[in-house]
């Protein structure tokens, strides 16, 4: 959870930050208004990028959850499988046993 949390976090720091560097930009800049919007918009691209980037990483990373949780469960499920095997062999033995 809490690294959701951090994730979120520096999103909200790399916008906040994409946004005062885009202001300061358009302030400051030494170039040509046409040379300042050619930048801010590539570095509009680049946060875009960034934001994909990280879509496809956490995407990624709930596939593994996902499919660590099947293995887990599909391990779980023979055990129990296991177990009532052995009950029932240890019930027939058992009741072999009496009629004998």
């Amino acid at each position: 959870m809490s690294d959701d949390n951090n994730s979120s976090k520096n999103i909200g720091w790399f916008l906040a930050g994409l946004s005062l560097g885009a202001v300061a930009a358009i302030l400051y800049a030494p170039k040509s208004g046409r040379e300042t919007r050619k930048a801010i918009v590539t570095g509009m691209d680049d946060g875009r990028e960034y934001l994909a980037s990280l879509g496809r990483n956490a995407r990624q990373q709930v596939s593994d959850w996902v499919d660590s949780g099947k293995e887990m469960v599909s391990g779980k499920k023979r055990q129990i499988n296991a177990a009532i095997d052995a009950v029932r062999e240890a019930r027939h033995d058992a009741t072999a046993e009496k009629r004998s």
